[in-house]
């Protein structure tokens, strides 16, 4: 009997959390924290189903590990694929989109069908330094910080509000990467207390 309560208790937890959907184009370094962070109890999601547009995408490789099912999707058709994957997020009843190091830009009316509920993390202190090369534009600026910035998605590139930011210095010596690796380490820890917040908060 003690295995058939475990799985009664599992279940209850994860039917108590928000239904959480993962979009990743490369090596998936924050869905990986994302994932572990998701098994807690006290973690407030459960991620159902991770998204992306690139098939050879290296952060694929934690859906199998994880049991979590997997999309791909072909963004050269924009529209077609927004709407076969809304039709899926609508399947799978999710409730919040994390965006994680996702390469393609939502359009506005997909969006808006999760208004205030679609998270990025952008590696820079937002507003500064949207886009892409933050490390690299923050250390020819000769910014004495730099870090990272937990935000909710609308049309505007990296212009949404924000929810959490991480300073994090920046050294004389620094080359672009020795600053990526250590603002990624503040992006797996600012990632979750974003979540926490912004779920807290609805």
């Amino acid at each position: 009997m003690v295995p058939i309560k475990l799985n009664l208790m599992t279940k209850s937890i994860g039917d108590k959390k928000t239904k959480t959907a993962i979009f990743i184009s490369g090596t998936g370094s924050n869905l990986e924290n994302l994932i572990r962070f998701s098994f807690s109890q006290k973690s407030p999601i459960l991620i159902k189903i991770i998204i992306t547009d690139n098939k050879k995408a290296r952060g694929l490789k934690f859906s199998k590990k994880n049991n979590i099912k997997k999309k791909i999707f072909n963004f050269s058709k924009k529209k077609s694929a927004e709407t076969k994957i809304l039709k899926i997020l609508n399947d799978e009843r999710i409730k919040l989109i994390c965006l994680a190091g996702f390469m393609k830009i939502l359009s506005k009316k997909f969006i808006n069908n999760f208004k205030g509920k679609i998270l990025n993390i952008h590696p820079s202190l937002l507003p500064k330094y949207k886009g892409l090369n933050t490390h690299k534009r923050a250390i020819e600026n000769n910014e004495k910080y730099s870090g990272c910035t937990v935000h909710l998605v609308n049309s505007r590139l990296d212009s949404g509000k924000i929810i959490l930011q991480k300073k994090v210095k920046i050294f004389k010596k620094d080359t672009a990467k020795d600053l990526q690796k250590r603002i990624l380490k503040q992006e797996h820890l600012l990632y979750p207390k974003a979540i926490r917040k912004l779920l807290t908060n609805l």
